[in-house]
């Protein structure tokens, strides 16, 4: 059973990561390095194909299990945003794609000779409505040819692949919305500079985020996953695995902030006594363990639906705007607990403010989270 294994998972994460302690980070942070040792360190492990079956040379291991490693390594202070997608993305290739590019592509994912960490979903003016993409892809003989832009494509200059989401029939051609979008799986390697073209964009945190522009970049038809035109409804339950995976590294952001805040608290003395003594010091800190312990609950419920096959749409999202909040709460409760230490580079407290603070937005924001609640679980009328 799943249970059995994930204390020596942990294990396994934390002492990992006391090889990778805040200075590490402090560096690639300073220098907007990627953390090749450490995704490195990751895949040497075997942690980062542990959602991936015994068959295509993964683990094989339930959600659950993935759930518990990324945790595991926010709690000890590093960030799996660097590779988290290496876990999820496959997921639309494992269930929709064809023997033959399982085959082809799953043993190298799961190895890391092969990264696949891109995924090419989000256009400047769509943003989170993606019915609305304007990335089409054509059929021109035995190849597709591709046009458009995507942004804040994280790692892509990190993988060796990208799970692409283009228009293979128009929108105003389609009965639903939703329809006529297909996923493609595309060999960076064969086509940057030869049609792609990739440019890092600058942000608060160290993302390794970029903006991707398609000029008739051709692609053989083989690269497409499962059918034309069904691409959307394709990537949908990797995006559960998705908002639960994050959801898992905010509820290790949030033991990292509240078990350094509680340690500073312990021991520093102001006036004579504890901090950590004063009530308007300690309910913070509090609240937001509370806050944390129930987020935990509804990622462990999500888990559950998603590794028994049910469907897990509305725990998905809601664990990742709980765990989020939960983690923000921690991060506020935390830096406002060091007081002006808190902003120094060496307390690690900012960097990991910074990073946890992105979970709101990305990957859905909360406010559609809110109206997918308010739509299908409380049978409001749809609000966009």
């Amino acid at each position: 059973m799943a249970s059995d294994i994930i204390p020596q998972i942990r294990e396994t994460v934390r002492q990992l990561c006391e090889g990778f302690p805040g200075s590490y980070w402090r560096d690639k942070d300073r220098e907007r390095a990627y953390p090749t040792e450490f995704v490195n360190a990751l895949t040497e492990a075997g942690l980062l194909s542990s959602l991936i079956p015994e068959e295509y040379g993964g683990a094989g291991l339930p959600l659950i299990v993935a759930s518990a490693i990324l945790e595991e390594i926010h709690a000890n202070g590093c960030n799996g945003a660097a590779c988290h997608a290496q876990m999820y993305t496959m997921g639309t290739l494992l269930r929709h794609g064809s023997e033959e590019q399982r085959r082809k592509y799953l043993p190298g994912i799961a190895s890391g000779e092969l990264r696949l960490q891109a995924f090419g979903v989000t256009e400047p003016t769509a943003g989170t409505d993606t019915t609305s993409i304007s990335t089409i892809a054509v059929r021109d003989g035995d190849d597709y040819v591709v046009n458009g832009q995507k942004v804040w494509t994280s790692r892509a200059e990190h993988s060796d692949l990208m799970l692409l989401l283009a228009r293979t029939t128009a929108k105003d051609k389609v009965a639903k919305r939703s329809d006529g979008i297909s996923v493609f799986i595309v060999d960076m390697r064969e086509v940057l500079g030869k049609g792609m073209t990739i440019r890092p964009i600058r942000t608060m945190i160290n993302h390794s985020t970029t903006e991707v522009f398609f000029d008739n970049m051709r692609i053989p038809a083989s690269s497409l996953i499962g059918e034309e035109g069904k691409g959307f409804r394709y990537i949908l339950t990797g995006m559960n695995a998705e908002r639960i995976l994050i959801a898992s590294e905010c509820l290790g952001d949030a033991e990292w902030f509240i078990r350094t805040a509680s340690n500073y608290a312990r021991e520093r003395t102001v006036f004579g006594r504890p901090i950590g003594q004063n009530q308007g010091v300690q309910f913070p800190i509090a609240r937001a363990y509370a806050q944390m312990r129930a987020a935990k609950l509804m990622v462990e419920e999500a888990c559950r639906l998603y590794d028994a096959g049910e469907a897990c749409g509305a725990e998905a999202n809601m664990s990742k705007m709980r765990a989020s909040e939960a983690s923000w709460a921690a991060g506020e409760a935390c830096l406002q607990t060091h007081g002006g230490f808190g902003f120094a580079e060496e307390y690690d407290v900012e960097r990991k403010f910074r990073e946890t603070r992105l979970y709101q937005i990305a990957p859905i924001s909360t406010n559609l989270i809110l109206s997918f609640i308010a739509e299908h679980e409380l049978d409001l009328p749809r609000s966009y």
